[in-house]
């Protein structure tokens, strides 16, 4: 994934491009960066890798290094931004949050339209920044040069441009798949992933850019450069997953989300009579955390930690490259409390359950400290199908999907056209892909949030969600 945050102001605007960007760090693992505006100096650029060091350590010295009323800076997953251009526009600093899939289609149209060249990294890829700016730059002018970009682009891009007299441009995606929410304050403006971040900082909420919307921001107010597109396709992982708990897209909080998530979950189960004699509801911490605490309140079972995960120093399971140093992490990570398991019955919520690794080491280790019986609960549907519009649980294989293989291990590739059926807990295809769920991660009982679950918790229009992953709806 990844998130940004940029700001103009009357007076310096680093410290609260540097606060704004830290709160984004939990959107991302490799690239953090900073850019910045001063009338006297021009642009400032610094870049540095945040695998091993937060966000705020390796930016710490930025007061010192950086000045400017002016300043864009972003959290990545993957390439180094934002990067400083000079092209037939002017001088400006541009980030984007996304994904490009048809990159080489772009990168090879641009060479046959005219001679140039990118600045290639290892294995030959592009940066996918630089390569927006190319699309960007093919225009005369930077509002048909983002427009220009964003039809060409198959995937996601929300961009950030901050330009040589101070100003900020920013345009969320062309479809609104992720959000771009604008904060204000006595001194300016900003533009945030989060909303939160802006909020902390002094802020209030101002404005919501809407799909494909494009705005300028300066100390005198917001312009609008382009309106906003009527369709709309945001992310319902916002609010399931990678979304912070204290942030609200399109007028509607994540935690709160979670707490009506979870509680639909629970009369469910309540009417079908799923789980039996429970002592405790617990979440897979962090994000199941609160659509536990949503089913505990709603089916007036306690809810507990029966484990604690220790994070002083891996704050995150997925930091490392390989999985299987995250497998072994995030099992170092978790120390039981022994009054809570032992000779227990338990059910846990998690935020969802993609290749059910982790979570197999996780029952297992509750088993191990006296577990009477593990039950599992997803808040949302099974997923069926790699994110192709956003980085954030893109798999290398579809059959890394444990919804996936269980259906190929079940029925074979025939299945894959049941798969409505499947993820149907009320069929009997649906049925089998619990219990053999349950046998393969031992399971006491598994169930899924249904996909009429999760949109009744967002209470957004059903047209104005991406449902992808669970569906394969475009």
């Amino acid at each position: 994934m990844g998130g940004f945050f940029g700001a103009v102001s009357k007076n310096e605007a680093i410290s609260d491009v540097f606060f704004g960007t830290d709160y984004h760090s939990h959107l991302g693992t490799r690239r953090g960066g900073m850019a910045a505006y001063d009338k006297e100096i021009g642009l400032q650029r610094k870049i540095h890798k945040i695998e091993n060091s937060p966000f705020r350590t390796k930016f710490e010295n930025i007061f010192n290094e950086m000045q400017g009323t002016a300043a864009i800076g972003c959290i990545s997953d993957y390439d180094p931004q934002p990067l400083l251009l000079r092209s037939h526009l002017g001088p400006y600093a541009i980030c984007i949050i996304g994904i490009i899939n048809n990159a080489d289609e772009l990168v090879n149209d641009y060479f046959d339209n005219g001679k140039g060249h990118f600045d290639a990294m290892t294995g030959g890829m592009i940066n996918s920044t630089e390569l927006v700016a190319a699309l960007i730059d093919r225009c005369d002018n930077f509002v048909d040069g983002i427009k220009f970009a964003q039809s060409k682009i198959e995937g996601t891009a929300s961009i950030l441009i901050l330009k040589n007299d101070g100003s900020i441009l920013a345009a969320r995606d062309r479809l609104g798949r992720l959000p771009i929410l604008i904060g204000k304050n006595e001194n300016g403006l900003c533009a945030s992933f989060e909303s939160f971040a802006y909020q902390k900082l002094g802020y209030e909420d101002f404005y919501e850019l809407g799909p494909a919307e494009i705005v300028r921001l300066t100390t005198d107010g917001i312009d609008q450069l382009s309106p906003p597109g009527e369709e709309m396709r945001i992310c319902s992982f916002l609010w399931s997953y990678y979304g912070y708990p204290t942030s609200t897209y399109e007028g509607v909080n994540v935690e709160a989300m979670r707490y009506r998530n979870g509680a639909i979950m629970a009369r469910h189960d309540m009417e079908v009579k799923n789980a039996g004699e429970l002592d405790y509801i617990g979440g897979v911490p962090d994000s199941g955390t609160p659509h536990a605490i949503g089913y505990a309140n709603e089916c007036g079972v306690p809810f507990a930690r029966p484990f604690i995960k220790y994070t002083p120093t891996w704050s995150r399971s997925f930091m490392p490259t390989q999985q299987s140093d995250r497998n072994r992490i995030a099992k170092m990570k978790q120390i039981p409390v022994h009054e809570l398991i032992k000779d227990k019955n338990l059910l846990f919520v998690d935020d969802s359950i993609v290749r059910g690794t982790q979570l197999k080491e996780t029952v297992e280790f509750l088993y191990e400290n006296g577990a009477k019986s593990v039950h599992m609960r997803s808040a949302c549907p099974p997923i069926m199908y790699s994110c192709k519009y956003l980085n954030f649980s893109r798999a290398t294989s579809e059959m890394e999907l444990i919804g996936r293989r269980a259906i190929m291990e079940i029925e074979g590739e025939d299945g894959f056209n049941y798969i409505e059926e499947y993820c149907d807990s009320s069929t009997e295809r649906g049925k089998s892909l619990r219990k053999h769920i349950c046998e393969k991660l031992n399971f006491a009982s598994l169930e899924f949030q249904s996909l009429q679950g999760v949109i009744d918790s967002i209470g957004i229009e059903p047209c104005k969600l991406c449902t992808y992953c669970w569906n394969g709806k475009e």
